[in-house]
């Protein structure tokens, strides 16, 4: 194989995943190794594919939308309605990632609250 493509072991090793998850990611069509025999081979295309399901995951997307988002890019010219679609997703994900940091932010202060309540009652037992 050429210089450009990696084994399974190396693409783990570039993407910080397991065998499994490459092998997922291949089971769900995401992506699609050469494969020579039992051995797969890794070339640019899917070099950039697990990058951007990393990259989608990172963000919080589930597999699926990533799916829809890697589908823009292999149809090569984005048109507006793909862009559309992108922006419409993104939105989406924006509103849901703020959702749940306002949700962390309350359960922190009431965690803080209740640490301290516990603190204070340890303190007043000396």
């Amino acid at each position: 194989m050429s210089s450009e493509t990696l084994t399974l072991k190396e693409m783990c090793a570039l993407f910080e995943v397991t065998p499994r998850t490459l092998r997922y990611y291949e089971y769900l069509e995401l992506i699609s190794p050469v494969k020579k025999g039992r051995t797969r081979y890794y070339g640019p295309t899917e070099k950039a594919r697990v990058k951007l399901i990393r990259q989608g995951r990172r963000f919080g997307f589930p597999l699926e939308e990533i799916r829809q988002w890697l589908e823009l890019y292999d149809q090569g010219d984005q048109n507006r309605s793909q862009m559309e679609r992108w922006i419409e997703m993104s939105t989406d994900q924006i509103e849901e990632l703020e959702q749940r940091k306002r949700e962390l932010d309350e359960i922190t202060c009431e965690l803080q609250r209740l640490r301290q309540v516990t603190q204070d009652s340890l303190d007043q037992l000396g």
